[in-house]
């Protein structure tokens, strides 16, 4: 409460405006074509691709465990959702049904060009590594590997 006043920033205006910045970065191009290639707003009046992907990028980035969860958090944030670049509307059933229908190719094909994006831009930084033989694995899910439940930090995960 001291530090809001003290800065007059919100830190839920700060994380908007922080989402906003990181998703300026996307090129909007390059996904509507990912979009366009596999019909993924055929019929769609108002949840649009970019609004599923901008809502689960942000689930993705503070760590929301369930649609439940993703819902109460973007709509606590209503009058951000514009600013953050959401336009549909947020629900559960929403959010169920889009990631149900709306095929995954749409979503793998923008990483692949995000990845290409990222090769041209390192490719003279050394890494240690060679980046066209590079294997991506995508996964969506998120494992917190505190050191509190894993003392040492030795994780198996066989």
């Amino acid at each position: 409460m001291i530090r809001e006043r003290i800065s007059g920033v919100r830190d839920d205006a700060r994380r908007e405006a922080g989402f906003a910045q990181l998703m300026d970065h996307l090129p909007p191009m390059e996904f509507e074509r990912c979009v366009a290639r596999y019909g993924g707003n055929h019929k769609v009046k108002s949840f649009t691709c970019m609004d599923q992907y901008l809502c689960m990028a942000f689930a993705q980035l503070t760590f929301r465990e369930s649609l439940r969860d993703i819902e109460a958090c973007l709509r606590s944030q209503s009058e951000g959702l514009y600013h953050m670049r959401i336009r549909g509307r947020i629900s559960r059933n929403t959010l169920a049904t889009a990631n149900a229908t709306r095929k995954w190719r749409i979503y793998a094909e923008f990483a692949q060009r995000l990845i290409g994006i990222a090769r041209k831009l390192y490719a003279e930084e050394p890494f240690g590594f060679d980046l066209a033989n590079t294997a991506y694995a995508l996964d969506s899910t998120t494992t917190d590997l505190s050191s509190s439940p894993f003392p040492g930090g030795a994780v198996s995960l066989d």
